[in-house]
């Protein structure tokens, strides 16, 4: 469930901030990885990572032949994901992909009859 509007003051003004939830694919090359395994420096990469971006969820697997990652995290703004996405370019050189994704509240809240009787 998607934490509740957060406000804070701006200019004397309240102004409510809606969070977004993504899910954030992580795949990291197997050369870059491997090196980081062997020298041991994956584990604390990889924590340093996890307590900065503060993920709701965090999954690890493989995906596409790779390992991976699977975060779920809640963004207020567009301009956060630099800051989910460079860790992990500049620590594993690996590849990112930002998605929204709506639970289903949000779906059912979509309006999706409405949208279908609009475009038949």
């Amino acid at each position: 469930m998607l934490a509740p509007p957060r406000r804070q003051v701006v200019n004397r003004r309240w102004r409510l901030e809606v969070s977004m939830r993504m899910i954030v694919y992580v795949s990291f090359p197997v050369e870059t990885f491997n090196a980081a395994v062997k020298d041991g420096s994956a584990g604390t990469k990889m924590k340093r990572i996890l307590d900065q971006v503060k993920p709701e969820a965090a999954y690890f697997t493989d995906r596409h032949g790779q390992r991976s990652a699977v975060l779920i995290v809640d963004l207020v703004d567009a301009s956060q994901i630099p800051a989910i996405a460079e860790p992990w370019f500049l620590l594993f050189d690996a590849g990112v992909e930002v998605h929204p994704v709506m639970g289903p509240q949000d779906l059912a809240s979509a309006g999706l009859e409405e949208l279908g009787k609009a475009w038949l």
